[in-house]
C-alpha cells in the first residue's frame, strides 16, 4: 500500500504543476492505474473486495451446499458442519477439486445474511418485561443453586431482583407481588417469554393459552400480557440484560446469607443502589426517570392477591398429602377426605372444605415426608404398639423430661405406662410444650407422676388455684401413719428434759 506523503505527491504533479499521468507514472516509477487512483482519492482508500461473486468452480456445488446449511438448522447447533466439513464432504461425496477458500466464503456469506438486523426502540413509561435466572450461593451454610426473579421497567430502566429456592409457580407469583410493592403500582404491560409457568399452549397467529394461575394473576392486576417469540430471547433484550447484570453484580463473589431472607435483603440494597446510576446516552438518573414510570403505573388493588399454587387431592391412609413429589401429614381424622393444597414459597397449607388443617414449611427436596408427630397420637393412643416404630415421631425433638416421664411410667406401671405416656404426649395438642414440660417436672418433684396429675398441675396452673390431689391414686407413694397423742408421752419428755 502507498502512503499519503506518495498520494501527495503524485496527486501535486498532476493537478497543481500540470503533468500529465503518463509523465508522472515514468517519473514515480507507478502503473498508469494507480496514478489515476490517486488523483481519485486524496488518501490510500485501503483494500476494497469485491463484490460477492460465486467461484465458477463453486457453482455447481452450491444447492449441495444449501440442503447441507438448512438441515444444520435441525440439529444442535454443536453438530452443525464446519467450512471444512463441508468441504471434505463435497470431495469424498460429489468429487469437488475446488480448494478451501471458496467454500469458506461462500459458507461465511449465507451465515452473515441470515444474522437478524434490529430497530433500535424508544420506551414509553409504564411498561415491563419479566425473566428469571439462576446462579448459585452458600444459603445456611450450605451450596445451592437458586433462582431469581427479574423485572427491568423499560423507559427507566428501574429493576427489582428476588431469589428463590425454585422456579415454580408460586415463586413467579410472589415475585410479582413484591415487585408491585416494591415499585408502588403495577405496570400497564409486561413482556414475558414463553414460560410453561404462564403459558399452558402457544396456538396459532401469536395467540398464547394461559395457565389458571397466570390467568388469576392477570384477572387480579389487570395489566395486558405480552410474549416473545419462541427461542427470541432478544424479543425482551432489557430483562435479559437484567438477569446477566444481576448475577456479575449482585452475585459475585457466591452470595453468602444466613437465609432466602437475608440474600432477598442484600438483592434489593442492589436495586435501590442503581437507581442512582445514569447510563450511556442518558442525561438523567435511573431515579429521575424513575418518576415518570411510577406515574404511568396502574394502582394496585385494595384486595391483595393470594400468591399461591393450587392442588386439589386426596388424603391417603397414611394421613399424607403429596404435593410435588412430597408427602405432608394432616390430622388422622381427616384421612381418605378430598383436600385443597395452597403452595407458597415457604410453606403450605392443607385445608378441608374452607377450613385449614394444616400447616408445614415448604421443602423443596424430592420424596420427602413432612410429619406433625401432633397428627398421629390420636392413633397411636389406640394402636399404643407403634409407639416406638411410628415414623412420625422418630425425629421429634422432646425437652428431657419427656423421656424421664416415660421410663417411670414403664417401671411404675408396666405395660399401662406406655399407654400412659401417649396421654401425656396428647396433651400438647391443647397445651403448649412449656406448659406440659413444667407440669412433668413438678410432677416427678412431688412423686405423683401420671397423666391425671400432670393435667391437673396444668389446669391448676391456669386457673391459678392450689392442686388437690387423690393420693389413693399414686399406690406407690409411701403411706404415713400417724396415731394419737397421750398425755402419758407428754410426761414422759418432761420428765427426761428435767
Amino acid at each position: 500500500m502507498y502512503t499519503v506523503e506518495l498520494y501527495a505527491k503524485v496527486r501535486r504533479a498532476v493537478m497543481v504543476d500540470g503533468k500529465s499521468e503518463r509523465e508522472v507514472a515514468r517519473f514515480f516509477g507507478l502503473h498508469r492505474q494507480s496514478v489515476k487512483k490517486m488523483c481519485a482519492y486524496s488518501s490510500p482508500p485501503g483494500y476494497r473486495r469485491p463484490k460477492s461473486v460465486v467461484s465458477p468452480k463453486l457453482a455447481p456445488f452450491v444447492s449441495i451446499i444449501d440442503s447441507i446449511l438448512a438441515a444444520d438448522r435441525t440439529v444442535h447447533r454443536k453438530q452443525r458442519h464446519t467450512a471444512i466439513r463441508i468441504l471434505e464432504r463435497l470431495q469424498e461425496e460429489h468429487g469437488f477439486r475446488g480448494g478451501h477458500t471458496i467454500v469458506r466464503e461462500y459458507v461465511n456469506d449465507v451465515a452473515l445474511s441470515r444474522q437478524e438486523m434490529f430497530v433500535p426502540l424508544a420506551h414509553q413509561p409504564g411498561h415491563a418485561q419479566v425473566d428469571f435466572g439462576e446462579a448459585d450461593g452458600y444459603i445456611g451454610g450450605k451450596k445451592i443453586r437458586y433462582h431469581y426473579f427479574c423485572l427491568d421497567l423499560q423507559h427507566s430502566d428501574a429493576i427489582f431482583v428476588k431469589a428463590y429456592p425454585a422456579e415454580v409457580t408460586e415463586a413467579f407469583l410472589d415475585g410479582h407481588l413484591a415487585a408491585f410493592a416494591f415499585l408502588g403500582g403495577v405496570p400497564q404491560s409486561i413482556l414475558y417469554d414463553n414460560t410453561k409457568i404462564a403459558v399452558a399452549q402457544i396456538l396459532g397467529n401469536g395467540q398464547r393459552r394461559r395457565t389458571r394461575a397466570f390467568a388469576e394473576l392477570q384477572s387480579h392486576y389487570l395489566f395486558e400480557d405480552k410474549f416473545g417469540r419462541p427461542a427470541k430471547g432478544n424479543d425482551k433484550g432489557k430483562v435479559e440484560g437484567l438477569v446477566g447484570y444481576s448475577r456479575r453484580h449482585f452475585m459475585l463473589p457466591l452470595i453468602i446469607a444466613a437465609d432466602f431472607d437475608a440474600l432477598n435483603a442484600k438483592l434489593l440494597d442492589g436495586c435501590r443502589k442503581r437507581q442512582q446510576a445514569r447510563l450511556r446516552g442518558k442525561s438523567e438518573t435511573i431515579a429521575e426517570r424513575l418518576v415518570r414510570d411510577r406515574q404511568a403505573l396502574m394502582p394496585l388493588p385494595d384486595v391483595g392477591y393470594d400468591p399461591c399454587h393450587k392442588v386439589a387431592t386426596r388424603v391417603s391412609s397414611l394421613s399424607l398429602v403429596r404435593y410435588r413429589t412430597n408427602d405432608y401429614s394432616v390430622p388422622i381424622r381427616y384421612g381418605h377426605r378430598e383436600v385443597l393444597v395452597k403452595g407458597y414459597v415457604e410453606r403450605v397449607e392443607i385445608s378441608h372444605q374452607g377450613e385449614i388443617i394444616a400447616v408445614h414449611r415448604r421443602s423443596y427436596a424430592r420424596e420427602d415426608f413432612i410429619y406433625d408427630p401432633l397428627h398421629y397420637l390420636a392413633l397411636i393412643e389406640h394402636k399404643p404398639r407403634a409407639l416406638d416404630q411410628a415414623a412420625p415421631l422418630q425425629d421429634w425433638d422432646l425437652p428431657a423430661e419427656f423421656d424421664r416421664c416415660r421410663r417411670l411410667l414403664d417401671a411404675r406401671l408396666g405395660q399401662r405406662g406406655r399407654k400412659e405416656y401417649i396421654q401425656v404426649l396428647r396433651l400438647l395438642e391443647t397445651f403448649t410444650l412449656a406448659q406440659v414440660q413444667a407440669r412433668i417436672r413438678q410432677a416427678i418433684g412431688l412423686g405423683t407422676l401420671g397423666f391425671d396429675a400432670i393435667k391437673h398441675f396444668i389446669l391448676c396452673g391456669l386457673e391459678q388455684r392450689p392442686p388437690k390431689l387423690d393420693l389413693t391414686l399414686y399406690p406407690y407413694l409411701p403411706s404415713a401413719c400417724v396415731g394419737l397423742t397421750q398425755a402419758r408421752a407428754y410426761l414422759q419428755l418432761l420428765e427426761r428434759a428435767a
